[in-house]
C-alpha cells in the first residue's frame, strides 16, 4: 500500500478484514499451566510466555477493588487507532461544554457511531469539531496522560501514539471524574461505552456477559506505510462476578487475526487469574 493512500482507507480495510471472519483462527503460544502464587505473580507468569508472540506488547491493569496497578511494559507505545475513539469523544464534549451547551444531537449519534461500531466518518466529524491533534494534546496533557501525543509527521487521529498506562490513566478519569469534563458528560460516554457492537467484543471484553459488564474500546489498523505490522489495542473497565478492574493493551503483530487472538487470551487470562484474589 502507498504511504500516500489515506488513514480512512487502511482502517476500512482493516474494518473489512474484521467483518469478513473468514480467515482462520491465529496460532497464539499462551500459558499451557495455571500459575500460582501472588495474583501479581500470576500475572507477570503469565506475560512471560504472552511475550513469546511478540515483543511490542504492554499490559497495564488496575485493580479497583484494592486500588493496585499491575503492569507488564505498560510503557509500550505505538499508535492508538480506533482506541483514540475514547479521547475524541471527549474531545467533542468538551468543546460543546466550552461553547457554552451540551453537545448537539447530530455529534450525539457521531459518539454512538464512533465508539460502538468504530465508525471512521463520525470520527472523523468529531475530531475535525473539537479541533483535531492540537485538541487532543492539550486533553492528554490535563489528563497527565504524559506518554500520549500526536504524530509529528501525521494529523490524523489514529496516528496518535499512547500506551497501555494512559489509557488506564484514561479510563480513570472517565469514572472518577476530572475537571477537564462535567460529570454529564463522562457520564455519558461510559454508557455508550458499554453498548460495543457485539462483534468487536474482544481483548479486555472478551469475558463480557449478562452478568459482566464493559465499557470498552478497541482499535486496529494495519500501517503498511510504516513499518507494514498491525496495531491492535483494546482498553476497558470490566464489573461482575466478584471482579472490578481497569485494563489497556496493546500490541504490534504481523496480522489483525493474530492481534485479536493474543488479546483475547490475555483477557481471558486476566479475567480468569483477577477472579480469584486481588493485585
Amino acid at each position: 500500500m502507498s504511504s500516500r493512500l489515506t488513514r480512512r482507507t487502511v482502517l476500512l480495510g482493516a474494518c473489512a478484514v474484521l467483518a469478513g471472519c473468514a480467515k482462520p483462527s491465529a496460532t497464539v503460544v499462551r500459558p499451557t499451566a495455571s500459575p500460582t502464587g501472588a495474583i501479581a505473580d500470576q500475572l507477570t507468569a503469565i506475560m512471560r510466555t504472552y511475550d513469546a508472540n511478540t515483543d511490542k506488547l504492554g499490559v497495564f491493569v488496575r485493580d479497583l477493588t484494592s486500588g493496585n496497578d499491575w503492569n507488564h511494559k505498560g510503557d509500550y507505545a505505538s499508535q492508538s487507532a480506533s482506541m483514540a475513539k475514547v479521547m475524541i469523544s471527549a474531545m467533542a464534549l468538551r468543546q460543546a461544554r466550552s461553547e457554552g451547551h451540551p453537545l448537539a444531537f447530530a455529534q450525539q449519534t457521531d459518539v454512538s457511531n464512533a465508539l460502538i461500531n468504530s465508525d471512521n466518518d463520525s470520527a472523523d466529524r468529531l475530531w475535525a469539531y473539537a479541533g483535531g491533534a492540537d485538541a487532543y494534546q492539550r486533553l492528554a496533557n490535563e489528563l497527565q496522560m504524559t506518554s500520549s501525543h500526536r504524530d509529528a509527521k501525521r494529523p490524523d487521529w489514529s496516528w496518535t501514539w499512547t500506551t497501555p498506562r494512559d489509557q488506564v490513566t484514561l479510563l480513570s478519569a472517565l469514572i472518577n471524574g476530572t475537571p477537564a469534563l462535567v460529570d454529564e458528560d463522562r457520564l455519558y460516554e461510559l454508557d455508550v461505552m458499554r453498548k460495543t457492537n457485539p462483534t468487536q467484543i474482544w481483548g479486555v471484553g472478551t469475558k463480557r456477559s449478562d452478568d459482566v459488564a464493559v465499557q470498552m474500546k478497541n482499535g486496529w489498523v494495519e500501517f503498511k506505510s510504516s513499518d507494514g505490522l498491525w496495531a491492535v489495542n483494546s482498553m476497558g473497565r470490566v464489573q461482575g462476578e466478584g471482579r472490578d478492574y481497569l485494563a489497556a493493551m496493546m500490541c504490534r503483530v504481523k496480522t489483525f487475526e493474530q492481534g485479536k487472538a493474543l488479546l483475547d487470551a490475555i483477557g481471558s487470562d486476566l479475567f480468569k487469574i483477577l477472579g480469584s484474589g486481588s493485585i
